[in-house]
């Protein structure tokens, strides 16, 4: 399949009532280098499940920040231990000190965006250069700025193919797979956390609050840059 925006879009029409696992399996017999950025979420660990059936030999790797919490890694760990998945970790060019030094401590403190930037955005830009498509846990439900999401899209950014297998999912599908099929999850979810990210710029929500509220709580940033 050539990367053809106007064919992705007339497949993800054809695609939007399909269920997540029969898109995966499309994405994986038409993109010949497809690879899952694995984030740990709910929805993710969901996706990682469903990859383990339909395309087991679909690279996943994730974005190491180095200040992910540390019920992250452990839960890394557990899905290493009951998937056949090998995770591949992607680091940020600057390690945290080398980060201090040159733009000075706490740069997520100050300008979120510049740290987003350094620690994630890069780092997946370099990774995606390698590959002709890859997979998210991205949901419309899960904020304005996702609404219009497509089951397959062109991402114009990164020239890629992108997939959303869960866009049409509510948190109840999410959640009702979860617990259907006993994937293991972050046990942060369960204490008020429906998005995890990076320690400093991660906070519990209320009970009915924007589930993105959490993140970068002081700012008025609720995406890190990854999804544009």
């Amino acid at each position: 399949m050539g990367m053809d925006p106007a064919v992705i879009a007339e497949m993800a029409k054809t695609l939007e009532k399909s269920s997540p696992g029969e898109i995966l399996e499309v994405a994986d017999q038409v993109c010949p280098s497809l690879v899952f950025a694995c984030s740990f979420g709910a929805e993710d660990v969901a996706l990682l499940a469903m990859l383990s059936q339909v395309a087991p030999k679909v690279p996943v790797f994730y974005l190491d920040t180095g200040v992910l919490f540390p019920e992250t890694y452990a839960l890394r760990e557990e899905l290493t231990r009951r998937y056949p998945v090998q995770f591949v970790q992607v680091l940020p060019e600057l390690t945290l000190d080398e980060q201090a030094k040159r733009y000075g401590e706490a740069l997520w403190a100050r300008e979120p965006d510049s740290c987003c930037e350094i620690r994630k955005v890069r780092p997946l830009s370099r990774i995606l250069a390698q590959h002709q498509g890859w997979i998210t846990g991205i949901r419309r439900a899960q904020s304005p700025t996702r609404a219009s999401a497509q089951v397959m899209e062109w991402d114009a950014r990164f020239g890629i193919l992108k997939v959303n297998p869960l866009a049409t999912w509510t948190d109840e599908q999410v959640w009702a797979y979860i617990r259907l099929h006993d994937v293991p999850y972050n046990p942060l979810h369960d204490e008020g956390y429906p998005s995890i990210g990076c320690t400093h710029c991660t906070r519990p929500v209320a009970p009915g609050a924007d589930p993105r509220s959490g993140r970068w709580a002081s700012f008025s940033k609720t995406e890190c840059g990854l999804h544009k």
